[in-house]
């Protein structure tokens, strides 16, 4: 078979440097569309992105044409040039240096998909730190938590 072909859903967790709360109403969702674009320029596909205001989960179906790592590099450094143009309040954004990313079955893209769309509701009942300890100890990954929240 001489052709390569793939369908990668992945689901990337990444919050702002420190846990700031720097996802402002007034940007979030330029925001959310900017990183489709970025998404859609790695040759991928955005399904959804959310958050609130201290991180963003997005899911996608990667490119068989990128690593994860670059692939969320390229979001992280756009989206945050392009944040700094919206205001002085946003001079000092930053994303955290990692990210956390899951493959994602096609059997449940919709149940991941409505949990993007309930971040607000679910994190009136749930911290982010507790949320994503959670995904990660489900996911079986190894974590140092003195790097987690930098």
């Amino acid at each position: 078979m001489p052709q390569s072909l793939s369908k990668l859903y992945v689901h990337i967790i990444f919050h702002t440097k420190y846990n700031q709360p720097m996802i402002l109403p007034e940007v979030e969702k330029d925001l959310y569309a900017y990183i489709g674009g970025i998404i859609k320029e790695n040759q991928s596909i955005p399904i959804k992105i959310g958050g609130v205001k201290d991180h963003l989960h997005i899911l996608a179906a990667m490119s068989k044409n990128i690593s994860l790592a670059k692939f969320v590099e390229e979001i992280k450094r756009n989206s945050s040039r392009w944040i700094k143009t919206k205001g002085s309040e946003y001079k000092n954004f930053a994303w955290q240096g990692g990210y956390a990313g899951f493959s994602v079955s096609p059997s449940v893209l919709d149940r991941v998909v409505r949990y993007i769309e309930n971040q607000k509701i679910h994190h009136q009942k749930q911290s982010f730190q507790s949320e994503y300890l959670q995904f990660l100890e489900e996911h079986q990954i190894d974590f140092d938590e003195d790097f987690l929240w930098k």
